[in-house]
């Protein structure tokens, strides 16, 4: 060695040994000559120089001490590598992690694994410390590049300066392998939080290994500081050994910083890759492996032993969330120890001297549906974190895991890219309707179109309504299906009047039938009703026989047939022999016919349905579709994506039918004239002001139904999500009740104490209906205001109410009076008056508590029964002036020297109050028990499922608590409404006469063409 070698060196370990941060600039104006090529040999002569000054462990040891580094090589044991070489050399300083029984357990882990699988890959090691690591594993299995990741400055440096110790040889030329390639060109070093520079450089991965931190720092307020190369040595240490709070609920076994980089990683690696972590076991093996299989991993134990428990590390934080919560962390006394035990029995065992150890594990984990997957989480890392946290996507069964994590990402991207829900039709999503006739196309060569399809919300709704469309005086039902019809049907005796004797409408009689098709069919020849409803044994269901015999049976009587198929039809891609879809693969369906399908055989939820009706008669799939819409609204818009999900599924990866469908013969010819709808639900399908159909805009706004399209609030979306992220949700999860009655009490100041009912319906919709039965049961007129909602008079009318229109006058509103109530209610008998409010349709116009305290005072005189609809309240946005409603006090003076037959029920809903857009949501309170008694007689309520009441639930929780998230979101939408006014009022003042609104009518405007239908008139509009 020359004296100027020498005299550089002295100089070198003068500046060392000043301190830890001298000794870290020594060494990074190394690197700098390290990395200039120009200067590259001559640096890696003198690190050799370097080493040679302390070639045994014990003047190493003296170096790190007096000089802060040390060099000293990592032993591989029977490694071979390219070169032959069974050690690695590497420098380490104090600030940053030094490899230990850790990371040494985390290296035979990788080993364990077949060497084909980083080879030609591109890997990135989290936490990479000094680097031997990635420069292992370059130096072993030859990926295409290592990516060494760490956030500590300093150990990146450190980490690049190894890189050059090895792959340079002592005289500082380039180590080759057999590709020709150095570890040079293989391996890079980057500071990095996690992932951070990968994302960012828009690397994809395809190997992430990580050995990470995994304790909660027990001072959080140092984990704060600012990361530079200029701190302090002792918190650089530091990272290497605690984590702060990440914001995830494995925060609490210490294992925050994992599931952040878990998440990180399903951003930026290959579908098929595989990342692989060192998992301290002090949390518990299951606590450990559920953190992947949450988030869609399969995860495989590659090995697993025990470490000492280092002794500069405090587990002071661990022994704090003990004592906040029943978790008990595990670790062991010694490395023999068999029984764990807790982490305050630790720490007191290691204060007290003794040697405390924990278990150790490497786990590798494969995304088990990962396109999907990603596109969950590309979801919750654009601004829906929150739903990080109860994201469960840990399943047992396969076939579980199939069906939800596929449904989960389209619900994810369609709450992503869509600003607001659009239109779906009331026959149902035309998504779902497409996907069922391609269903029936494509396994059972049915050549159905979209229309022949009528979406509803359940098996028990489609009969229903299917009866009410026709009345007819006789049904027979199979005795499987009556269970949700009206008790009035299953109990009348209007038969024994005779075949000759009309009945009015509204009276149908039910006759429950056995299943079995003979038996059946002596009936329908026996009492030859107008319609039939039943479904097959499973026997008779293998061929078609038995339902040709029914077809011809009822075509002779003159009967209708509703055929159910639920328990047959299977959402399968080997579906099973089903011989009523083989008839209908070569039969036209007759026009007498439809068939009834009950979706409930999903993998997920056994209580989740949705229903359809087919028919090939163009006048039948019209009127249903239609019917649904008056009686029901919408089906629930999310339980049709998740059957969408499921027909896509079965769907999306066939090919286009490359064969003609078959010919199918057409219907024989009918002896006996069927029955048609009845006179009611005609007038009113005729005469309602239904939805627009038939629109291909997709920029058109719908102010044809009753539904938002205003921006859904982030919080909303983050409920609905999260409602269908979780697994097995508790009872008192989904229990709305103590919510629902606050809200009510809130908002309208209406008694929710004592002997009340409150109902929930999949809408407001479907309640109303229920309630205009009960109407019709008591024999009671029910009493519309003049400008009430068109669906709901059109709805009433269907079923056969006696309606009648309350006088009310523009020059107010079209608000009810006292004076015009007094004197209309004078002249009817057994009054039930619908009342619109606070927000009165049509105008958006406010009733104050007084005005309601004088309509509640003069219905009280006449024994009224009071139908409040507060569904399309909640957007009022100009408020000045006004009081919120207080109703507990009129009704408790009402109430005590009143008509006995006087009683006010609340109908309402969510959709409007909290822009919950698809997530539909309706309520009832009911307050005398003989009207409760009478709407329970009418059991075929779709109602909300537990999805819905959990969503609800957490948005009524973030309302009570007053979310500023939420309440913005609110408050901003309603000053958009306020300004579309405002601009819609100076577009169409020259040509229409409009009342100043308060909140209604503008809901529905929007920067796009919409229609109007005015009475008789129809015009488009664009507005800027």
């Amino acid at each position: 060695m020359g004296s100027s070698s020498c005299g550089a060196m002295d100089d070198f370990f003068k500046q060392c040994e000043q301190s830890g941060d001298a000794a870290y600039a020594a060494l990074k104006s190394l690197l700098e000559k390290l990395e200039d090529p120009s200067t590259r040999t001559e640096a890696r002569i003198f690190l050799s120089n370097l080493q040679k000054r302390f070639e045994n462990e014990a003047a190493s040891e003296q170096c790190f001490h007096a000089f802060h580094f040390r060099i000293h090589d990592i032993l591989l044991g029977g490694y071979q590598g390219y070169q032959r070489r069974k050690k690695l050399t590497m420098m380490v300083i104090p600030s940053i992690f030094v490899p230990e029984d850790w990371s040494f357990t985390f290296y035979e882990g990788l080993n364990r694994h077949p060497n084909s699988i980083f080879k030609d890959k591109t890997v990135a090691e989290l936490g990479c410390g000094n680097g031997w690591i990635s420069i292992a594993l370059a130096e072993n299995w030859s990926p295409l590049k290592v990516y060494g990741l760490d956030i500590n400055p300093r150990a990146v440096k450190v980490a690049k300066i190894n890189l050059y110790l090895n792959a340079l040889d002592e005289n500082g030329q380039p180590i080759y392998d057999g590709e020709k390639k150095t570890l040079l060109d293989r391996v890079e070093f980057h500071e990095s939080d996690l992932l951070s520079y990968c994302r960012d450089h828009k690397i994809e991965l395809e190997r992430i290994v990580g050995c990470i931190p995994q304790i909660l720092n027990p001072n959080p307020e140092a984990m704060s500081k600012m990361i530079t190369e200029n701190a302090s040595e002792e918190f650089l240490y530091s990272l290497s050994n605690y984590c702060a709070l990440q914001g995830f609920v494995e925060d609490q076994f210490g294992l925050g910083l994992i599931a952040r980089a878990v998440e990180e990683g399903i951003s930026v690696i290959k579908p098929l890759g595989i990342m692989i972590f060192n998992m301290g076991g002090r949390p518990g093996q299951g606590v450990c492996k559920r953190l992947f299989e949450r988030r869609g991993f399969r995860v495989t134990k590659l090995w697993q032993t025990k470490v000492i428990q280092a002794s500069d590390t405090d587990i002071s934080a661990l022994v704090e969330i003990e004592k906040n919560s029943p978790h008990r962390f595990e670790f062991f006394m010694g490395l023999g120890g068999d029984q764990p035990i807790c982490a305050r029995t630790a720490w007191a065992y290691g204060k007290a001297g003794g040697c405390i150890s924990h278990a150790l594990s490497v786990y590798s984990c494969q995304l088990r549906q990962p396109n999907h997957v990603k596109v969950i989480f590309d979801f919750i890392n654009n601004g829906f974190q929150e739903v990080s946290n109860p994201l469960d996507l840990t399943f047992d069964d396969d076939s579980v895991a199939d069906e939800k994590i596929p449904f989960l990402a389209y619900l994810a991207s369609v709450l992503k890219e869509s600003s607001f829900l659009p239109y779906e039709p009331p026959a149902g999503s035309t998504r779902l309707r497409n996907l069922i006739a391609g269903f029936m196309k494509t396994y059972h060569h049915i050549p159905l179109n979209t229309d022949n399809v009528v979406v509803f919300p359940s098996r028990a709704v489609a009969i229903e309504n299917a009866l009410r469309l026709f009345s007819p005086r006789l049904v027979i039902v199979d005795e499987h299906l009556t269970r949700h019809l009206p008790k009035l049907w299953l109990t009348s005796l209007a038969i024994e009047a005779g075949c000759d004797v009309e009945p009015s409408e509204a009276a149908v009689t039910v006759i429950e039938a056995p299943r079995q098709s003979d038996l059946m069919i002596e009936l329908i020849k026996k009492l030859k009703p107008q319609v039939v409803v039943t479904g097959m044994a499973q026997f008779e269901a293998v061929t078609s026989s038995a339902f040709e015999h029914l077809l011809d049976t009822t075509r002779e009587i003159g009967s209708l047939l509703f055929l159910d198929i639920s328990d047959h039809f299977e959402l399968s891609s080997l579906p099973g022999s089903n011989g009523v879809l083989k008839y209908l693969a070569g039969n036209i369906l007759p026009s007498h016919a439809a068939i009834i399908c009950g979706l409930v055989k999903n993998q997920v939820y056994s209580d989740l349905e949705v229903a359809f009706i087919i028919s090939e008669e163009e006048s039948i799939y019209k009127a249903l579709s239609k019917t649904v819409e008056l009686l029901e609204g919408h089906t629930a818009l999310f339980s049709q994506y998740y059957y969408g999900c499921l027909f896509y599924e079965l769907l999306g990866f066939k090919l286009a039918d490359r064969h003609p469908p078959a010919q199918r013969e057409c219907e024989k010819a009918r002896t006996v004239e069927m029955i048609g709808f009845t006179s009611s639900a005609i007038s009113a399908l005729n005469t309602g002001e239904l939805s627009v159909s038939g629109l291909q805009n997709s920029s058109v706004i719908h102010m044809d139904v009753d539904q938002s399209f205003l921006q859904i609030p982030a919080p909303i979306k983050a409920a609905i999500f999260e409602s269908f992220a979780r697994q097995k949700l508790a009872e008192s999860e989904i229990d709305v009740n103590i919510g629902i009655r606050q809200f009510i009490k809130n908002n309208y100041g209406f008694p929710t104490d004592g002997c009340i009912e409150v109902i929930y319906g999949d809408s407001p919709l479907a309640l109303f209906n229920k309630m205009v039965l009960c109407c019709i049961l008591e024999g009671g007129n029910l009493c519309f205001p003049a400008g009430s909602n068109g669906n709901y008079v059109s709805a009433a009318k269907f079923v056969n109410a006696n309606v009648l229109d309350i006088p009310t006058q523009s020059e107010v509103g079209f608000k009810l009076t006292e004076k015009v109530l007094t004197s209309f209610l004078g002249t009817v008998k057994n009054p039930w008056v619908y009342l619109s409010g606070p927000t009165v349709n049509p105008t958006g116009s406010l009733y104050s508590n007084e005005e309601m305290r004088g309509i509640l005072s003069v219905c009280a005189k006449f024994g009224a029964r009071v139908l409040i609809d507060a569904s399309f309240s909640g957007l009022e946005f100009l408020t000045e002036g006004w009081d919120m409603w207080n109703l507990w006090d009129s009704l408790s003076k009402l109430n005590s020297r009143c008509n006995p037959s006087f009683c006010v029920s609340l109908l309402g809903g969510l959709s409007f109050e909290m822009l919950t857009g698809g997530l539909t949501f309706g309520f009832l309170v009911l307050n005398q028990p003989h009207l409760i008694d009478a709407f329970y007689s009418f059991p075929g309520l779709s109602k909300p499922h537990s999805t819905v009441k959990y969503a609800i639930k957490k948005l009524l929780g973030l309302r009570e608590q007053k979310a500023e998230n939420l309440l913005e979101a609110v408050a901003g939408q309603k000053k958009i409404l306020s300004c579309r006014f405002n601009r819609l009022n100076e577009v169409i003042c020259l040509r229409f006469q409009i009342s100043e609104p308060l909140g209604f009518l503008i809901f529905f405007i929007s920067n796009y063409g919409i229609i109007f239908r005015l009475k008789k008139f129809e015009t488009s509009i664009i507005i800027d």
